[in-house]
């Protein structure tokens, strides 16, 4: 799977899925996030000196769209924390390889934070290593990594980066 030639039409679908992803996750309609992927998904949030020794510790770790559906649950039932909007910004995805069905594809992207009654500020910086597929349905992510760039991490993350 070395190809990475990709069409315009198969590359504009891969980029309205990035930036669909940014505005359901920024829109805070949390249902909307795991229908991005596929059922037997895998979504990382990892520190990128985890990533690049080849650590496992992540700050967060899905294996399922199930796991992703028990977060959203988490986020709108369980989880209390001050309320905050975030905005994603992401590059133009590169793909590294594409063999008509199955791309591999990475992006640089940032989070700003806006609590109420605060100014922005930049969240997380990073970037995203993804593996999206075709299905009856359009494009999904089957992997998406978010490799974030610092080793601290403000608080706490609650919702998707």
């Amino acid at each position: 799977m070395s190809n990475t030639r990709i069409g315009f039409e198969d590359y504009q679908a891969l980029v309205q899925l990035y930036a669909d992803y940014e505005s359901a996750v920024d829109s805070g309609n949390w249902d909307l996030w795991p229908e991005f992927f596929i059922e037997n998904c895998k979504y990382r949030l990892q520190p990128r000196e985890n990533f690049d020794r080849g650590f496992p510790l992540a700050t967060l770790s899905f294996e399922s769209k199930g796991m992703l559906k028990d977060r959203v649950y988490g986020i709108k039932e369980t989880l209390f924390h001050d309320p905050y909007y975030q905005r994603h910004v992401t590059g133009q995805p590169i793909v590294r390889q594409f063999d008509g069905q199955r791309m591999v594809c990475e992006a640089n992207y940032a989070v700003f934070r806006t609590k109420l009654s605060q100014p922005s500020t930049v969240f997380n910086v990073g970037r995203y290593l993804d593996v999206v597929v075709r299905t009856p349905d359009g494009l999904k992510f089957s992997e998406r990594q978010a490799i974030y760039d610092t080793e601290m991490v403000p608080n706490s993350i609650i919702y998707p980066i």
